[in-house]
């Protein structure tokens, strides 16, 4: 494979960090071309790879670096074309994803990413279905397109990282090997990170700011077979989950994600009825957002301050903490998986099957904290079974739509264990 990687954020170090120790030979992982819109960052990842004290100092994959605009899909295709790319992986901010797509697909090239955007109305009519709430709703833009890159022989894999990415795998591994009916799936994604108490009033957005200003601002969708897809206002659903010890109750809301409209996708043959997303967030995230929300700053409209035009989104995501800054100070870590509910041999069956990465051992193995980690994590063992032609087909798909058993026994070969529970 020879692959490009666009962004070279956080969980786009994690990913070149996890494939370089999975493939330090280069035996199916030849060349990578690091790009971003800031070539100093790109070649800033680059050394950090190159310093990493956690990889086999040999000859293996080559590396290069470039400076791309996302937007510009012309000059993206012509990279890939100029460095014979047989493999995109968008790590980007999501509002460039289209671009991304299109032009990997106008490249000939295969592709991947860690989720999709989504384009909400400024006045959502809450209820049933995403009409009245998006002029584009997560995954359609790539699922729309599906039978133009079968036609081509092109491999598009969308949502590939923890959530959705790995659970999505869980899902799937619950409805081929551990129900005879899988009839729900609720993803929940918690844990028990804390920051220091002298950090007690601080805002950790934790992932790529951009990514949580939609996912919990934006309407939310739960999935049944009844009604289909219903919509709500941000923090709707709000719940105590019991996860496994050691990281007790959480308290989790829902927020727009792809999960919900993936897994009716392809599970509703398994007996899927019911799909949801949760996730656990911080009081002070918590009232952030809502500050946020009601002052405007989310806004993607330009706004006029002293004769310059800004974006006010793009101003707090410059001011926020920068996920691949924070992490060294936290204690506890993620526990990101899926609730199951179905029927094995004539009798309800219920599990939880998670994944729990603690951040002490994410800062000290790949020094970076855990929710970015952990979502590199599962991009790279998702690329890693691209590569090898594990995971094969022409068309767009999610995790799910693949075998789970060969991603499952990668998770246990390569360091990411997952844990199944009994409820």
């Amino acid at each position: 494979m020879r692959m490009m990687l666009v962004g070279a954020g956080a969980v786009g170090e994690c990913i070149l960090k996890v494939l370089k120790k999975r493939d330090p030979k280069g035996s199916w992982l030849e060349y990578v071309l690091i790009t971003d819109c800031s070539k100093e960052r790109a070649e800033e990842v680059l050394s950090r790879l190159e310093d990493w004290t956690g990889e086999e100092q040999q000859a293996g994959t080559a590396y290069e670096t470039a400076c791309v605009d996302a937007h510009r899909t012309a000059a993206l295709a012509e990279l890939i074309r100029e460095h014979h790319i047989s493999f995109v992986m968008d790590a980007a901010s999501p509002f460039v994803s289209n671009y991304i797509f299109d032009a990997t697909y106008e490249a000939g090239a295969s592709y991947g990413n860690l989720g999709t955007w989504s384009v909400p109305k400024d006045h959502p009519d809450f209820g049933v279905g995403f009409e009245g709430c998006y002029l584009e709703p997560m995954t359609k833009y790539n699922f729309d397109r599906h039978e133009a890159w079968r036609e081509k022989g092109l491999t598009a894999c969308i949502c590939l990282g923890i959530d959705p990415g790995v659970v999505n795998v869980f899902a799937k591994y619950a409805a081929e090997y551990l129900f005879d009916e899988l009839l729900e799936v609720h993803v929940k994604d918690g844990g028990n990170l804390k920051e220091p108490k002298d950090h007690k009033d601080a805002v950790q957005f934790g992932f790529n700011v951009w990514t949580v200003l939609d996912e919990v601002m934006n309407p939310n969708a739960e999935w049944s077979e009844e009604e289909g897809f219903r919509m709500e206002d941000a923090f709707a659903g709000e719940e105590e989950f019991r996860m496994p010890e050691p990281f007790g109750v959480n308290r989790l809301v829902k927020v727009e994600h792809e999960e919900v409209v993936t897994m009716p996708r392809y599970l509703r043959k398994y007996g899927l009825k019911r799909a949801s997303f949760k996730i656990a967030l911080s009081d002070n995230l918590l009232n952030a957002l809502k500050v946020i929300n009601a002052l405007g700053l989310r806004s993607t409209h330009p706004v006029e301050v002293d004769g310059v035009r800004v974006i006010p989104r793009d101003v707090v995501a410059a001011c926020a903490p920068q996920p691949k800054d924070i992490g060294a100070e936290m204690t506890g870590g993620m526990c990101v998986g899926v609730h199951c509910i179905g029927k094995k041999d004539g009798k309800r069956r219920e599990c939880f099957i998670y994944q729990p990465f603690d951040n002490e051992a994410s800062m000290k193995t790949w020094n970076m904290q855990a929710v970015v980690a952990q979502t590199g994590f599962g991009a790279a063992l998702g690329i890693e079974l691209l590569a090898k032609g594990v995971w094969k087909d022409a068309g767009v798909f999610s995790p799910e739509y693949f075998p789970s058993g060969p991603f499952m026994d990668l998770m246990r070969e390569a360091g990411l264990p997952y844990q199944i529970e009994e409820r």
